[in-house]
């Protein structure tokens, strides 16, 4: 018979003084979002600058004329450029982001050595010359050394103040009873950003570790909120998929954070690297969304390209709009009903390619569909007109929704918005799609659009999401036009 150590969260001393200003602030999530993004700004530049100036003391000492003036002079005009690229690469390889997902030495070392190429590149387009190439890997090894330092040190006086602060993140453990009470007993131990556990639903027998009950998983949404829960850690290797689907789901809907912990033997060996700052190696699951840099980069790619491409394509713009007109009675712009980020509706603008009042024989062609899954799709569409049949063809009809991306209502590149119809008959994973902006254009346009399945061109979706960076929405745009005059799978 085996016996069950009760776990439980240290006590606090109800005496102890904590300095209110301290703890009001920690506890305005903005704010300490703020503090840390130019705390870590402020940390990297004197890197920087420190690792710059380092390696050209170096290299004059090496020559036998160690002289200050000229080290720091060098060091000041190349440090704004540095800085630039170091930060973007920085933001890239989210080493700005929260201390418990925040990356180390390795990320570190990678992003700077990226900088370093890009800032030699650079350097040599701009026509400048170099006796030899030793201040960039100089300014690498030094750069990697310090900045690793500092924000090491960063690391061990923010936690001092989480920690005199009493600032507690609120976590709900889920899983099985046995592997609740290892986790729980592990976060009670060293956590550096300490976490302070309410409570554990157990979907096997419950377990003895002094843990209060929450109930069952059902409960889980009322549970969010009455609990005012921060973060679930699901303590379970053996989690069943499909529920672990619906919870994560459930959780990025509330904002709330969702992190798995590894088995038992991982949480023994203390494998700390895969989370820097933390005990218990805990594996953050985000969301497919853009944020913070990311989403800055893609708006920006978004209201460059589709300004400039309204411009070009203005003239063909005012000839298919003229095209249109002519063709048939109706309006020249047709205002598709369709699902946008987080299924909000909008407008989506295209040139009419059917007769006027066409969705009202929709259900009248159902039986013709040719199309898999939720899609509707007839190759022969009674409704098109002559005009919009071209225009379908070569996808022309979608120009207009460079207005759309403009209005901030969708992308450049994405998962194609649906139509209504298509969208209430989609499954729940299937909606997933829904969590960025919709695209003009995607892998389903250049992966073989209508021929592919349902299933697949979704699961496109999804790779596109996991992927994301601005040279595949390049490649995905450059792609896009050998598909379109192809008309491979278009109708």
């Amino acid at each position: 018979m085996s016996v069950h150590t009760p776990v439980s969260l240290p006590a606090q001393d109800v005496r102890r003084k904590r300095p209110p200003l301290i703890s009001f602030l920690l506890r305005v999530e903005t704010l300490r979002r703020i503090a840390r993004v130019l705390s870590l700004l402020a940390l990297d530049y004197l890197g920087v600058v420190g690792a710059l100036f380092t390696a050209l003391m170096v290299k004059l000492w090496l020559k036998g004329h160690l002289e200050l003036g000229p080290a720091w002079t060098q060091a000041r005009h190349w440090t704004p450029f540095a800085y630039l690229i170091t930060v973007l690469m920085f933001a890239r390889a989210d080493l700005y982001t929260e201390r418990t997902r925040r990356p180390g030495l390795t990320r570190i070392a990678s992003a700077l050595f990226q900088a370093a190429v890009i800032a030699l590149v650079f350097a040599l387009a701009n026509g400048e010359h170099f006796s030899s190439y030793y201040i960039f890997y100089g300014s690498l090894m030094f750069g990697t050394l310090y900045i690793t330092a500092l924000r090491e040190l960063h690391m061990r006086v923010t936690g001092w103040v989480l920690e005199q602060a009493g600032y507690r993140r609120r976590a709900l453990l889920v899983g099985s009873g046995r592997h609740i009470e290892a986790v729980a007993h592990a976060l009670a131990g060293r956590a550096r950003t300490p976490v302070e556990v309410v409570g554990y639903i157990s979907l096997t027998p419950r377990p003895r570790n002094g843990l209060r009950s929450l109930g069952e998983l059902d409960q889980l949404p009322e549970l969010l909120g009455r609990e005012r829960i921060q973060e679930i850690i699901i303590a379970d290797p053996d989690f069943p998929q499909d529920k672990a689907v619906e919870l994560v789901d459930l959780c990025h809907e509330r904002g709330v954070t969702v992190q798995v912990a590894p088995t038992t033997m991982e949480i023994l060996i203390d494998r700390a690297e895969f989370v820097p700052g933390q005990t218990v190696p805990l594996f953050k699951l985000r969301p497919p969304v853009f944020e913070g840099i990311d989403y800055a980069l893609k708006r920006t790619f978004d209201l460059v390209i589709a300004s400039l491409s309204l411009i070009v394509f203005s003239p063909a713009l005012v000839v298919i709009a003229i095209a249109v007109k002519l063709s048939s009675p109706g309006p020249v712009i047709y205002r598709s009903m369709r699902p946008g980020m987080a299924g909000r509706p909008f407008h989506c603008f295209k040139f009419r390619t059917m007769r006027d009042h066409a969705d009202h024989v929709q259900a009248d062609l159902e039986p013709l569909n040719e199309s898999t899954g939720a899609l509707f799709k007839i190759r022969q569409d009674p409704r098109l007109t002559r005009v919009g049949r071209f225009l379908r063809r070569f996808s022309l009809d979608e120009l207009p929704q460079l207005v759309n991306v403009v209005r901030g209502e969708m992308s450049v590149v994405g998962p194609r918005p649906l139509p209504m119809r298509d969208f209430e008959r989609l499954e729940e994973w299937h909606k997933k799609r829904y969590l960025v902006l919709p695209g003009i254009t995607g892998l389903w346009q250049v992966s073989g659009r209508a021929e592919l399945d349902f299933d697949d061109l979704v699961r496109l979706d999804f790779l596109y999401l996991e992927r994301w960076s601005i040279l595949l929405d390049l490649t995905i745009m450059l792609r896009t036009i050998p598909a379109v005059l192809s008309r491979r799978g278009a109708f």
